[in-house]
């Protein structure tokens, strides 16, 4: 079934769509305002000098739930170009994003770059898109030529810096999508189960042959999560004897631990095993705080809590670890 990707209009930079972009020195920076992390890390690396890229929602904030204050609003009408995945994710931004479509460039990257075909659907919204894109690293990748595109739009001179910069983050993140995959296969088959807080891992179970996501809340956090939503989900532990569960950076622990409670008491021994970046990424200036960096650590915490092996660190990403401090 078709999903529907967007319910805003995707604004491409430049008079093709009758914006007026402000005139401004195009020797400077472009100053870019992306909504989540997982955009703003792939922006910058694209864009390099050729802008200055910030991020509206920081670390360990739910983008579901997230509403505008006041200095949000400022940052979005001094951005010269706005990136945004898409109003299933940003549910209480759009409409303040929608106010401001009309004077700046904004793209919904879900729509600019992906076609049905491509993406996962809502089970409980028939029609809606899973807007978690990011779990597959070689969907994600897509992102960083269109990115580019709309960069150079108001840049032209960068179009030969940033073409070489979307090849070197290409060639990135092909290894690290292959070494995603070397670290889930190593996982015992009956054990390749992941039950979450939200469902925020059908793309990560698609692209790395998890056999099974479930979760407690849906793929919206915008409800909460019911005692009945618990004991379904711990009924599904049981049955399965999956050995650990994972609890997420944006979510109250509280659900899953009493979902690992609720277990316990049918006589399953279920453990938490550990805390998984979903829909937002780790702090700033630490190697969680990259989208790289993002997805090693889910990686390690998910192979190792279910008896799977970590690979050892592709060859074409060691600079990557060395800027980072990291071994292995």
């Amino acid at each position: 079934m078709p999903v529907n990707r967007l319910k805003m209009p995707c604004l491409a930079a430049g008079a093709a769509f009758g914006l007026v972009v402000p005139a401004m020195a195009e020797d400077a920076p472009l100053n870019v305002l992306a909504t989540v992390g997982m955009i703003a890390d792939v922006a910058q690396t694209v864009a390099g000098e050729c802008a200055v890229v910030s991020t509206l929602i920081g670390p360990g904030v739910d983008p579901h739930y997230y509403s505008a204050t006041p200095a949000d609003v400022g940052k979005i009408a001094d951005a010269e170009l706005i990136f945004f995945v898409d109003r299933t994710l940003e549910e209480r931004l759009a409409d303040v994003l929608d106010n401001f479509r009309d004077r700046t460039p904004t793209v919904g990257l879900a729509s600019a770059t992906f076609d049905d075909a491509d993406l996962l659907e809502d089970p409980d919204e028939p029609g809606e898109m899973d807007p978690h894109l990011w779990m597959d690293v070689s969907r994600w990748a897509r992102i960083a030529p269109v990115i580019a595109e709309f960069i150079t739009e108001q840049r032209p001179d960068c179009t030969e810096t940033m073409t070489g910069n979307v090849e070197a983050l290409s060639t990135q993140l092909e290894a690290l999508h292959g070494w995603v995959g070397e670290a889930i296969a190593s996982i015992p088959e009956r054990n390749r189960i992941m039950v979450t807080a939200h469902d925020a891992f059908y793309y990560f179970s698609d692209a790395y042959g998890i056999a099974a996501s479930e979760a407690i809340e849906g793929i919206s956090t915008a409800s909460e999560a019911s005692i009945g939503d618990i004991r379904e989900v711990a009924e599904f532990v049981v049955e399965t004897g999956v050995p650990a569960v994972f609890v997420e950076t944006t979510i109250n622990p509280r659900t899953i631990e009493a979902l690992v409670a609720e277990v316990q008491s049918q006589g399953h021994d279920v453990v938490i095993g550990g805390e998984l970046f979903s829909d937002a990424m780790g702090d700033d200036g630490t190697a969680e705080g990259t989208y790289i960096g993002m997805i090693r650590a889910n990686t390690i915490i998910i192979a190792q809590a279910l008896g799977g092996t970590v690979p050892d660190w592709p060859e074409a990403l060691q600079d990557w670890a060395h800027v980072w401090d990291i071994s292995h």
